[in-house]
């Protein structure tokens, strides 16, 4: 179904990618809509352009919707997994950045769940859940420490300890500009951005949100390395709210300026799940688990350090 959507004032100066997942349904996935614009199959005034386009007021875009997809199942996949720990009632996945943690829409394929399945079919109770286990998630290009459940006695406890703020979750940060205060809070509630859909922002009929940071390097007036705590668990909650103070994660494609970044050798968003806290759901103690930084993150601190002596 050909669909025509009209650019107003408050869209301006958006990029084309962004403005059409902000504008089609959830189940219409940003790769899609990136490979549909690279096609050609998205014009913009009767014209192709490139995902990074920035829409203009007036601007007509024009694009053929498909149809919505079947529900399907999650199928094992032979994908090598970073195990840091593994049970009988749960495993600690250091997962790389660039994967999917479970599919949805359009991405069916090569995420984690998908290698999970492979590695321990037992966790796979419901043939119609393609969310097995994940009782939290990372962004895609996020790096770092997920927990899954082996079992649903595990999944009920490991829930209940995230949705009471039990779990203690612990990232490095690779943020643009220098920021003055050596720690802080930030306390900013987070809600949908209310004109684009995939983004989230700090609005005020958001959720509660808490984040604590410590600076840890500064590279200049370039960037700074900081240790981050989330005391709650929204959406995109570190790279909204140092968006927010004024210093988007470097790399970030969606909150910061990620081309001015490509100097760097940076490709993603610099964020990495590095320690973990738990409650171990059969036992009752407590473990920590740690992962160590990225190797693409500890290239990209060299790089700023080499450019800014």
């Amino acid at each position: 179904m050909e669909q025509k959507i009209p650019v107003t004032l408050n869209d301006v100066n958006e990029r084309l990618d962004l403005f059409i997942c902000g504008k089609v349904p959830e189940w219409i996935s940003r790769t899609f809509i990136q490979k549909s614009i690279k096609d050609g199959q998205i014009l913009v005034n009767s014209e192709p352009k490139k995902p990074g386009y920035r829409v203009r007021q007036d601007d007509v875009i024009v694009l053929e919707l498909p149809e919505k997809p079947a529900p399907h199942e999650a199928v094992p996949q032979d994908i090598p997994l970073d195990i840091i720990y593994e049970d009988h009632d749960i495993i600690v996945i250091n997962k790389e950045a660039g994967m999917v943690v479970h599919p949805s829409g359009n991405c069916m394929k090569d995420t984690m769940v998908n290698a999970l399945l492979f590695h321990c079919p037992e966790i796979q109770r419901d043939k119609k859940d393609i969310r097995p286990g994940i009782v939290h998630r990372l962004d895609k290009d996020t790096s770092g420490l997920i927990v899954v459940a082996k079992n649903e006695a595990s999944f009920t406890a490991l829930s209940d300890q995230f949705r009471n703020r039990i779990v203690k979750k612990s990232y490095f940060a690779l943020v643009k500009g220098k920021i003055p205060e050596n720690e802080g809070t930030i306390n900013a509630p987070i809600g949908r951005h209310p004109q684009i859909r995939i983004k989230m922002a700090v609005v005020d009929d958001g959720k509660p949100a808490v984040t604590e940071f410590k600076v840890l390097r500064r590279f200049g007036s370039v960037a700074t390395l900081v240790s981050v705590i989330l005391k709650t668990g929204r959406t995109h909650q570190i790279r909204v709210h140092f968006n927010y103070l004024g210093f988007p994660l470097m790399g970030d494609e969606v909150y910061g300026r990620a081309n001015e970044d490509r100097k760097y050798d940076i490709f993603r968003q610099m964020l990495h799940a590095y320690r973990l806290e738990v409650i171990h759901p059969a036992t009752g103690s407590k473990m920590t688990f740690t992962a160590p930084l990225a190797e693409d993150i500890g290239l990209a601190i060299k790089n700023v350090y080499r450019m800014v002596k």
